[in-house]
């Protein structure tokens, strides 16, 4: 068994080759490890928490429906209901916050048993922790924070709740703010209109009074945030947008690889059977690869976008009947010129079958068009998928896709944003770069002119 699956010399040597050819190599490692960490994209881009610790038992959010009950979460004043799914990043925070003021009350009491264990009893959530992932953000989750917080506090304050204020202030890093609500300030600060324009806390936010509210207010896009840990901003719809590049990226790739696949493997079969068969079969085969050669695809995917709602699969099966004609035309050719050496007249003569001849003998020798034009089709198949989607053709919203973020970016009231151009573009150009690197070390590597099998 273990015989059977034995790479031949040829190929070692091929494959030897193409790690000898660096940028190759390591591009393939860099793409590879892509391609894997997007498999995990929900353990790494997602609003719920890998784990979380609460009162001594481990709970695993991602497989399950946690409501904020459960963890003695409250919702937002605004909100009123309980039944909602835990907001793990805001649990995070909170449990955060507890365990800082655990710290500073317990220097504060020092030994004494009962001011302790009154501490103990006011931060029951201190030993508690929330484990989110590297980018604790949905793909289609909006972040409207930056619009709500102010208004959350001036909820809070309005109802009289002082100490809740300054808790959702502190968990979220407002400190300034805490500060004045805490020692009763808050009140002289809204009453002077150059410090408040509206004699409210958002209106905070409008005269930049303190820094940590100066860039609340805005909405979406909004800039990279350590804070919020959008590392890479929001687009217009307040979606993290390193999330959106992940699962897009996931996508395209895929789709990509299962477009190329389908095309180069049918377009290789039937290419060879033209070369090989010649004669009627290849004639009237030509015939039908000259009607869909005339068939406009775009019109095609249009047509089928106004008609159906378009999906992964459905765009998936339109572009495969136009992907693998192409090579067709490369492998027909090859076929027709290596059939006529010596090697295939004494394949024939020994009686070895069609398919035989064709697979086993010829096959080998003409892979030059294939590897060298494959890294060109899956660069095409993802420009051609993220084109779709950039023109509204493609996947529908609020998919996450490389096409809408350049949509965004090239809308007039985004052209300021750098970051919602930069991240779909640099990842756009950074993925195809790693294909063609690939690509050409493959060619060179696997070139059946230096590693020939006439057998």
């Amino acid at each position: 068994m273990a015989r059977r699956f034995r790479l031949d010399p040829i190929t070692r040597r091929r494959l030897e080759r193409f790690r000898r050819i660096k940028r190759g190599y390591y591009s393939f490692l860099i793409l590879g490890v892509a391609v894997i960490l997007s498999i995990f994209a929900p353990y790494l881009a997602e609003s719920r928490a890998l784990l979380v610790w609460h009162d001594g038992r481990a709970y695993f959010p991602t497989f399950e429906f946690y409501e904020m009950a459960v963890f003695g979460q409250e919702p937002p004043p605004a909100w009123g209901m309980a039944d909602l799914e835990t907001e793990y990043l805001r649990l995070q925070r909170e449990w955060r916050l507890e365990r800082a003021l655990f710290r500073a009350g317990r220097e504060q009491v020092g030994d004494d048993p009962a001011a302790l264990a009154a501490l103990e009893e006011r931060y029951p959530n201190r030993r508690n922790f929330v484990v989110m992932p590297p980018i604790p953000w949905d793909p289609y989750e909006s972040d409207f924070w930056y619009n709500e917080i102010l208004n959350d506090i001036e909820a809070a304050l309005v109802m009289g709740d002082t100490t809740r204020a300054v808790l959702m202030a502190r968990r979220d890093g407002l400190d300034e703010l805490a500060e004045v609500i805490e020692t009763g300030e808050l009140a002289a600060v809204l009453d002077d209109p150059d410090l408040s324009p509206t004699g409210t806390v958002p209106g905070l936010a409008m005269a930049g009074t303190f820094p940590g509210v100066a860039g609340l207010g805005e909405v979406p896009p909004t800039g990279p945030d350590i804070r919020r840990r959008h590392w890479l901003g929001t687009d217009s719809q307040g979606r993290d947008v390193a999330s959106r590049l992940l699962y897009g990226f996931r996508i395209s790739i895929f789709f990509a690889f299962f477009l190329v696949v389908f095309g180069q493997v049918i377009g290789t079969f039937v290419g060879s059977l033209q070369g090989y068969l010649g004669g009627r079969f290849d004639i009237l085969s030509q015939r039908v690869l000259e009607v869909l050669i005339a068939v406009p695809f775009l019109y095609v995917v249009i047509i089928m976008a106004a008609l159906f709602q378009p999906s992964f699969w459905m765009l998936l099966g339109i572009m495969a009947i136009f992907q693998w004609i192409g090579i067709t035309f490369y492998m027909r050719t090859e076929m027709y010129r290596e059939k006529t050496r010596e090697y295939c007249l004494a394949a024939r003569s020994y009686g070895a079958s069609h398919l035989r001849i064709m697979f086993r003998h010829l096959l080998p020798n003409c892979l030059t068009p294939l590897v060298t034009f494959t890294p060109f089709a899956v660069v095409g198949a993802i420009f051609a998928l993220t084109g779709l989607d950039y023109l509204g053709y493609g996947l529908p919203a609020p998919t996450p896709s490389w096409g809408e973020l350049i949509d965004q970016a090239l809308m007039a009231e985004n052209r300021d944003k750098l970051w919602l151009t930069l991240a779909p573009f640099g990842a756009l150009t950074f993925t195809l770069v790693l294909v063609v690197f690939i690509g050409e070390s493959v060619r060179e590597a696997f070139d059946p002119k230096q590693y020939a099998r006439y057998e």
